[in-house]
């Protein structure tokens, strides 16, 4: 789609950001352009699918950085919708940022619940063998992102978690493939943990190969996520 084909537009018309008149300009150019029709009806197939993704649900498989950039733009959008100049803006901005994880990416499946373990190419902050996998637990809401970095007989995890209520006393456990359990760290949720979620580091003496999954329970027992790697 072109410029004079109100490009800056149908992101924002997706989004209801436009005023009266805008919206008529838009709909007669609607009325006699089947390549902008084509176009709304993928940005409304977007729109439906992105209101279906938690905020901190991770991607399987984008380029780098692309899965923080989406979170941004879905959390700026939800958070904005209620002013119309910068809905407008993030109208298109939202656009943009889904063709980039999209299809630079090459592909990209949102995973609402589990998202399959992916291997992060090596770099000095990820060593080699580093895996991420993404949950959203179906019981509990609480979704997690767990990395998993080996060491010399041991891993290093770190967890992006929300949804677990304020003032729960909780636990980071590494599950290895003979089913034993191995704490990795422990915290008290806090209020804005609570609302806002909450990433933290942790340690444990697992081999990094037999790693089978990292869960965060409480000091009940009382299990909230597990995110299988």
């Amino acid at each position: 789609m072109t410029t004079q084909h109100h490009a800056h537009l149908l992101g924002a018309y997706v989004l209801g950001a436009l005023d009266e008149r805008e919206v008529r300009a838009v709909e007669e150019h609607l009325a006699t352009c089947r390549q902008c029709v084509a176009e709304l009806d993928e940005l409304r197939a977007i729109d439906r699918a992105l209101g279906e993704v938690p905020p901190e649900a991770l991607l399987d498989g984008p380029p780098e950085g692309g899965d923080l950039m989406l979170q941004r733009t879905l959390r700026e959008v939800r958070a904005e919708r209620g002013g119309r100049e910068r809905r407008r803006r993030v109208g298109t901005g939202i656009v943009a940022a889904v063709v980039a994880v999209v299809f630079v990416g090459g592909g990209v499946v949102v995973g609402r619940v589990t998202t399959p373990p992916q291997v992060v190419t090596a770099t000095p902050a990820n060593p080699a063998g580093t895996k991420v996998s993404s949950v959203t637990d179906p019981g509990t809401g609480v979704r997690m992102t767990a990395t998993v970095k080996p060491a010399a007989g041991w891993v290093r995890t770190t967890i992006d978690v929300a949804g677990i209520p304020e003032g729960q006393k909780c636990r980071i456990v590494v599950v290895d493939t003979d089913g034993g359990r191995h704490e990795a760290g422990s915290w008290l949720v806090s209020k804005k943990g609570a609302t806002e979620g909450a990433t933290l580091d942790g340690s444990a003496l697992v081999p990094p190969d037999k790693v089978a999954a990292v869960e965060v329970e409480n000091f009940d027992g009382k299990r909230f996520v597990s995110a299988k790697l």
